[in-house]
């Protein structure tokens, strides 16, 4: 057991492994793929000077709000966009990487938006059914679940 390793660290209100790497860590954000986290963590090497591959229970406390920072305002630390996850937004027309429970508000509001404008794959969305294409001759025969048998009560014996 190490005495100045922290197991639990939080960062963007998630509870984070501190035996695990930055980079790896990151990952168990919502909205932080393998990708982002990578570049996310490099950038933290960067500004800080601590390797990415540090595990994250072992840095001091002052460096938790660099790396929230760098995580919920990727573009301000230098990230390209291609690594944002909302990409030319649809109201604002901005560049932006959300996290969290306000990457589930917003892509709630993508479906609702769909489904209110009466599109094909808003429709297709809500139906359950698949939106890219696919046949549906055989698959996709619905998520209800299977039926099964029900056995008739046996007959009392004299």
């Amino acid at each position: 057991m190490d005495k100045d390793l922290r197991y639990i660290v939080r960062i963007a209100g998630k509870d984070l492994n501190g035996e695990l790497p930055i980079w790896r860590a990151l990952q168990a954000i919502k909205g932080v793929g393998q990708r982002a986290a990578r570049s996310m963590a490099i950038v933290f090497e960067k500004e800080t000077g601590k390797s990415f591959e540090t595990k994250l229970g072992k840095m001091d406390e002052q460096f938790d709000k660099t790396l929230e920072d760098i995580v919920t305002n990727p573009g301000k630390h230098g990230l390209p966009v291609w690594t944002f996850n909302r990409r030319k937004d649809f109201e604002t027309g901005q560049d932006s990487h959300i996290i969290m429970s306000d990457l589930d508000f917003t892509l709630r509001k993508d479906l609702q938006r769909l489904n209110e404008i009466k599109s094909y794959r808003g429709l297709r969305l809500s139906w359950g059914l698949p939106v890219r294409g696919q046949r549906t001759k055989s698959t996709h025969r619905g998520k209800g679940s299977a039926v099964g048998v029900m056995k008739k009560d046996a007959k009392q014996g004299k």
